[in-house]
């Protein structure tokens, strides 16, 4: 009833306010034209003047009415620089503390009880730093003051901390505009426009919100370094620990631009990818492929035959193309572009020192001014009773575990249905192994589109994978020589008792975890619970820290380790001068199963979950002449757009090297060139990139003008003379 009672008295006041439109009073020009009467009262009634002024802004702001600004500037033409200050000063916090109340009492119950689960992180921030939240939003007015009340109503933030912060926080920007209105009531003729206090009053409310954020910027700075002493000159511009892909770009672009930076690693250089991810990994799919191919061979007028297969051999494959890819990414090459390139482990002391031991045993420390943190991941092993007693490799480890097989795991059993999981389940079943994979979740590859999904099972199950969805793993048991997997189903209706899966090799590709073990970011208050909190600059919980590739994430992609790299070091050596926001909207990934799944932007899941109104253009690979010619038609190019336009929501590609013709909806999403350009775009026939211009001409020939059509056939029939 008292909620019911205030909102009723709050929509009356703010009705006779615009009924009675008096927000014109409220404006340049209705301050001006009632500037000269307001004075003369104020010489007559200086107190009545006053009380009456700082009663109506408290409604003003109270209500969140339009005008708050605009009376901010008439405090200072009316009062002058030191009462102006203090009535509007107070007045606006008095009001801001009203609606903070009011927001509070209608609605942060309703607001917390239906979004709980959402808002626990907010609240819990709220609760550790929100007097510094609030304070950073007063002092830089990047959003409206009204807009701060009543969201911080639905905070727990305490009624008097936020008067206290309010009053403290609003000051600055209301002496800039107090003094702006003490120079507007001094306006009498053209010529004072052009007065230097005025243009500088003016000039400082321009400049107010950058001096404010540099001022907070400092604020927090000094708050988070305060522990530290800092060093008075500095070893580096840059420590770079990692030489993955996103450390090895950022110490390339820091030598490039002449900066002193050094690289350390722990292990070997190329990270990941190329001694255990995507170089080895799509070596052996390679060989898998061909050993298919062979098995196959009537699809291409030729005999099929087993292929007479050395898997001894397609591991020593594997060695010699790491073995050759690797000068690419070599210590020698990095330090010939300028790297100072250091073997040893590196453990942050403070935000600028790095303390390196190495192999021998030795240790040294250097100073940098920044540093960035590009560790990688790791696998994710599950907490899984008996898995030490039966053994288990990981998509790192396989590579040496199975070096030395003569033939492929007999019995191989693969924990996980994502890309990693799908791309080792097909391979080694197309390799000579008896193949089971194991999902936790309905369907493979869920991040996918569920034709996709159920695409990709088919074709894994096509290879002699026996794929078990909507399981949960319990437990490994060993008896003897003999290693079971115990598993129970959770589809719903059916049968979920207990079962044992006999196994020679356990392959755990569950997913993957940030490698932050060991840094010494634990001792410097980082998060390092999942991956790397970072903001849009790369920038960790110190500014001059930042993070690239997977212990950043949301993406755990070489090329996006790569991208981000690119502005962690530019952010790292010319932030100071210029900050770059990293840019996310256009992310490639491919996953290299056959067919090759590949998708850009939106798929279809995304965009119903997310409400996002989408057209569907498909074009199917059977009806391309060159998919036909290879004898590898199965697939489509699915694309997303704005209904009714031709502008790309996102690509989703199945078929023979759809990871190569994805480029080309990447460059026309990140440059905003729509399907019509794509179907403007001359493609060499017969290739596989003339899918693309089909599926744009599907989506043409959907939006063809059916009316201006019709009038261009009565033309036609009337130059034929009928």
């Amino acid at each position: 009833m008292k909620k019911s009672l205030l909102i009723v008295l709050i929509a009356a006041l703010a009705g006779v306010f615009f009924a009675f439109d008096l927000q014109q009073m409220l404006t340049l020009d209705g301050l001006k034209a009632g500037l000269d009467q307001a004075q003369a009262r104020l010489a007559s009634e200086p107190l009545l003047v006053a009380g009456t002024f700082f009663i109506v802004y408290i409604i003003v702001t109270g209500l969140s009415l339009p005008g708050a600004a605009v009376m901010s500037l008439g405090g200072g033409a009316l009062f002058g620089l030191l009462w102006g200050t203090v009535i509007v000063s107070f007045a606006s916090s008095i009001g801001a503390t009203l609606a903070f109340l009011a927001s509070r009492f209608v609605l942060r119950d309703t607001v917390q009880n239906r979004f709980a689960e959402r808002l626990k992180t907010i609240n819990a921030g709220i609760e550790k730093n929100g007097a510094f939240y609030l304070f950073t939003l007063r002092l830089v007015p990047v959003f409206p003051f009204f807009l701060i009340n009543l969201l911080m109503g639905l905070t727990p933030i305490r009624s008097a901390t936020f008067y206290l912060i309010s009053q403290i926080g609003m000051f600055p920007a209301t002496l800039v505009f107090i003094n702006a209105g003490t120079q507007l009531a001094q306006i009498e003729s053209l010529s004072d426009i052009l007065s230097p206090a005025l243009l500088a009053s003016f000039a400082l409310l321009g400049i107010f919100p950058l001096l404010a954020k540099k001022v907070v910027t400092v604020i927090q700075g000094r708050r988070i370094y305060a522990r530290w002493r800092r060093p008075a000159t500095f070893d580096r511009n840059l420590v770079v620990i990692g030489a993955g892909a996103g450390g090895l770009v950022s110490s390339y672009i820091a030598a490039a631009v002449k900066a002193r930076v050094s690289l350390i690693e722990a292990d070997k250089m190329g990270g990941d990818c190329l001694n255990t991810g995507c170089v080895p990994s799509k070596a052996l799919i390679r060989s898998a492929k061909l050993a298919q191919q062979i098995r196959q061979g009537s699809r291409y007028g030729l005999n099929d035959r087993e292929p007479s297969l050395s898997f001894a051999s397609v591991m020593a494959r594997v060695q010699r193309i790491i073995e050759t890819v690797e000068p690419h990414d070599s210590a020698a090459r990095y330090s010939k572009l300028g790297v100072d390139v250091v073997q040893g482990h590196a453990r942050i002391v403070d935000p600028w020192t790095v303390e390196i031991s190495q192999p021998n045993g030795t240790s040294h420390q250097l100073t940098t001014r920044s540093i960035i943190i590009a560790t990688g991941a790791r696998p994710l092993v599950p907490a899984l009773p008996g898995l030490d007693e039966t053994g288990y490799v990981t998509s790192d480890t396989l590579w040496q575990a199975f070096a030395k097989l003569d033939t492929a795991p007999r019995r191989l059993l693969i924990l996980g249905g994502g890309p990693i999981g799908c791309e080792l389940a097909q391979s080694f079943a197309r390799l000579g192994s008896s193949v089971t994979q194991i999902q936790r979740g309905p369907r493979l590859m869920p991040r996918e589109d569920e034709e996709v999904s159920a695409l990709a099972q088919s074709r894994l199950q096509a290879d002699g994978v026996q794929v078990m969805t909507s399981y949960q793993v319990l437990r490994c048991e060993r008896e003897n020589d003999n290693k079971y997997l115990v598993v129970k189903g959770t589809a719903p209706g059916g049968n979920n008792k207990e079962q044992r899966i006999a196994f020679d090799q356990l392959l755990i590709a569950v997913g993957r975890k940030a490698r932050l073990e060991g840094y010494g970011l634990e001792e410097l208050g980082i998060d390092t619970e999942r991956s790397l909190p970072t903001n849009d600059y790369l920038q960790t919980l110190y500014p001059n820290i930042f993070a690239a590739g997977d212990v950043a994430g949301p993406y755990q992609f070489t090329h996006t380790a790569s991208h981000q790299a690119w502005y962690a070091a530019v952010n790292a050596l010319f932030g100071h001068l210029r900050k770059f926001k990293v840019d996310y909207r256009v992310i490639p990934w491919t996953t290299f199963i056959d067919p090759e799944i590949a998708r850009v932007g939106l798929n279809e899941q995304e965009a119903k979950a997310q409400g996002i109104a989408y057209e569907i253009t498909r074009f199917e690979l059977k009806e391309l002449d060159r998919a036909i010619t290879d004898s590898a038609t199965e697939g489509f190019v699915k694309v997303l757009t704005v209904p009714g336009k031709d502008r790309i929501l996102g690509a989703t590609l199945v078929g023979e090297h759809a990871g190569e013709l994805l480029a080309e909806f990447v460059l026309a999403m990140k440059h905003g060139l729509g399907l019509n350009k794509i179907l403007g775009t001359i493609h060499t026939y017969p290739t596989w990139a003339e899918a693309n211009k089909y599926a744009a001409g599907e989506w043409k020939r959907a939006h063809a003008p059916q009316g201006l059509l019709r009038w261009v056939q009565r033309y036609h029939q009337w130059r034929r003379g009928r």
